[in-house]
């Protein structure tokens, strides 16, 4: 479809709509911009594509370009149902398109093309409904002007405009609607006209997901396709010194051997193949600074930043004047590495040839694998093609773009060629961009009862200065101040800091990124501070909510879903509750045992997006949450030695196994007037619930992740 428009002149932050032709036709395709920061695209790229839109072609087929990738958090149901629901239609017979790269779908929330940061349905809320309104009324108007009746008097319902007895499809009114000027306000439907947004629907793309029919990123297969293997250093960061191949490039199948800096590739007609030629290729390895790298030295440079003052995330009242008067409670909280182990380990397919680079691969920042595939080839980027695939795990890995770098550059060995790179299993474990660490020195003063002081100072890597650079202001990484800045409780006297500290290994986002780190310490020390003041940490918290009904509305119901209060014999419970990207959540654990083992019993959740747009997936994404919220808090973990990570696989990086899942309840509140974020959301509480559990039953509080290496067993 031609979505292009000529943008010179126009000013970027006012919003605008734009119509254009259907390339099947007379038909009505419509975006809406919205503001991008004052970006402007390339020179030479006068022509751009609004950000989201939705086409209407003769046959009445409808069409939206969804800019957000699909890593099974649900956009290509929960995006569809934004613009069905203004342009009247069954979102089952909406057709999805995935965006290509551009300027225009840039994520208003996070300044880049990027799926992640649970804000795809929050960044499109908008957008997207005033798109599907915009398409409804020159639709309308086309048909009012054609049955000489005013517009008022016409209404819509799947995918017709009726006036009395008469009715006309789309399809017939497309033509005709797209010469028509574009209205410059629309009026959206209220809350209480909904009929798509926040009822039942199956997911749109779950039958072919069931069916093995989805293609994601590994399931990529083009004509004259090659494999490559790769060896990367065992070290974290090591390159190729040399290499030695013998004998190996003149086997059958076998196409080339060559090194593209931090790796060796071997590349042949087929993967394993090419994955067995690769033990036999000799490889001397520059292991680099991090061959020192250990456990310890980590710790050791992130204590070493304790004495400094940090950056302000959250301050209130004079918590040093409280600290000189009373001596505070203290406390000291660490988080471990984390690898993403997406179950479709990183992979690419890359053709390098004299029109361009094609690159398919299932990525949540197109944009970024435009860049490197650009630099890896040697060209301009908006000479690279990326074809974003359906995505097997994101986990927020596949915002790095690391595998798309090394696709492209076997690939431009073989001109022409496509060439599809696949990471083993241990790969992608020993060569992740784990979840940072953090350290986190808690400090806090009760008095009568309440929480009358409180200090935090989270020291950890930033991933942003290294995704970013230049992001990161005063010593401030937005991603970092997660579950500190946006803490909910009234306390006189709060100062939150966050310290950063790097380690010498990449780090990357993990899903629901510092929340997690933040959420862990804050809550369970939150817990500790109720029972040194001698009170119920429900109570507590609630004393702290007054003026957070929503934030309250959460507690209350996972508290009355638990049973809070009355534990059977030997069961304990344990509460944690937070703001997490807009949306209220908190949880209760229920666990069972004594000193030495305990067993996950139940884990409640209550959660309030505000407008829950598909409520079937809010609870599917609460479920799957709290699974991985399971692989932070009871056993996963990253160690290093050498510089080498010691994991390797699903045998000794464990996930949770089906029958070491507890019984899960999700309770869905609606308090706002637009919706949260909810994908990550169901990650960050089940550490501190599980710790506050653990201290509740056993009288042992575990302040380092992961619980099981705190003395007691967990299964």
């Amino acid at each position: 479809m031609n979505a292009f428009f000529d943008d010179s002149g126009i000013d970027a932050s006012r919003r605008r709509f734009v119509v254009a032709s259907s390339a099947v036709g007379a038909g009505l395709l419509l975006g809406f911009h919205l503001d991008t920061g004052g970006a402007k695209p390339a020179a030479g790229t006068a022509a751009v594509r609004a950000n989201a839109w939705v086409g209407i072609a003769p046959d009445g087929g409808v069409t939206l370009v969804c800019q957000r990738n699909e890593m099974g958090q649900d956009v290509h149901t929960s995006l569809v149902m934004l613009i069905a629901e203004e342009l009247g239609v069954d979102p089952a017979r909406v057709r999805v398109e995935q965006a290509t790269v551009d300027p225009v779908y840039v994520n208003t929330l996070l300044g880049a093309q990027i799926t992640g940061g649970s804000t795809s349905v929050r960044d499109g809320w908008d957008s997207l409904r005033r798109a599907g309104a915009t398409a409804r009324t020159m639709l309308v108007a086309a048909a009012a002007a054609q049955w000489n009746v005013p517009a008022v008097e016409c209404r819509v319902a799947d995918g017709h405009v009726l006036h009395g007895e008469r009715k006309l499809g789309y399809g017939a009114l497309a033509a005709a609607a797209a010469k028509l000027e574009v209205p410059a306000d629309v009026t959206l439907k209220p809350r209480a006209q909904f009929t798509r947004i926040g009822k039942p629907l199956a997911r749109l793309d779950g039958a072919d997901k069931a069916r093995g029919r989805t293609v994601f990123g590994i399931d990529v297969k083009l004509p004259g396709m090659l494999h490559a293997a790769l060896a990367q250093c065992p070290v974290l960061g090591g390159k190729v010194a040399s290499f030695d191949a013998g004998d190996v490039e003149r086997r059958p199948g076998i196409r080339k051997v060559l090194s593209i800096g931090d790796g060796v590739a071997v590349v042949a007609d087929h993967w394993w193949v090419a994955r067995q030629a690769l033990a036999d290729v000799k490889i001397h390895w520059d292991e680099g600074a991090a061959a020192k790298l250990d456990d310890a030295a980590i710790m050791a440079a992130l204590e070493g930043a304790a004495d400094e003052a940090g950056a302000v995330a959250k301050q209130a009242g004079d918590v040093a004047a409280v600290f000189a008067k009373t001596t505070p409670i203290e406390a000291r909280y660490t988080c471990q590495l984390l690898a993403h182990a997406t179950l479709e380990p990183q992979n690419c397919t890359a053709r390098v040839g004299r029109d361009g680079v094609d690159v398919w691969a299932s990525t949540q920042f197109p944009q970024g694998a435009q860049g490197v595939a650009a630099a890896a080839a040697g060209v301009k980027p908006e000479q690279v093609r990326i074809h974003a695939q359906f995505i097997g795990g994101g986990f927020g890995r596949r915002l790095d773009v690391d595998y798309v770098a090394q696709a492209v550059a076997i690939a431009k060995a073989l001109p022409g060629t496509p060439v599809k790179l696949i990471w083993t299993r241990e790969d992608d474990t020993r060569h992740d961009v784990y979840r940072p660490p953090s350290l986190h020195l808690m400090r806090g003063v009760v008095a009568d009862g309440r929480l009358l002081a409180l200090a935090q100072k989270m020291i950890s890597p930033s991933i942003t200065n290294r995704m970013f650079p230049g992001v990161v202001k005063d010593g401030i990484d937005g991603f970092m101040v997660e579950g500190a800045a946006n803490l909910t409780y009234a306390i006189p006297n709060l100062d939150l800091r966050t310290v950063i500290r790097e380690i010498g290994i990449k780090v990357g986002y993990w899903r629901s990124v510092s929340n997690a780190l933040n959420a862990f310490a804050i809550e369970s020390f939150v817990d500790e501070l109720a029972h040194a003041a001698k009170q119920d940490p429900l109570a507590f918290r609630l004393a702290m909510l007054e003026a957070m009904p929503r934030q309250r509305a959460v507690i209350e119901r996972a508290a009355k879903d638990a049973g809070w209060g009355a534990p059977a014999a030997g069961h304990a419970f344990g509460l944690a509750a937070m703001e997490c990207y807009d949306t209220h959540v908190a949880l209760v654990a229920e666990i069972s045992g004594n000193a030495e083992r305990v067993h996950v019993e139940r884990l409640c959740i209550a959660v309030d997006p505000g407008i829950a747009v598909h409520p079937d997936q809010v609870v599917a994404q609460m479920q799957g949450g709290l699974v991985s919220g399971l692989v932070n808090a009871v056993r996963g973990k990253i160690t290093l030695a050498g510089g080498r990570v010691e994991q390797a696989n699903f045998n000794d990086f464990t996930l949770p196994r089906m029958s070491e899942m507890p019984a899960v309840s999700v309770a869905l509140l609606e308090g706002g007037d637009k919706p949260g974020g909810i994908g990550e959301v169901g990650v960050p509480l089940v550490a501190p619930a599980l710790a506050n559990a653990i201290f509740a039953l056993t009288g042992k509080r575990i302040r380092s992740l992961p619980l099981a290496d705190g003395g007691i067993a967990i299964g």
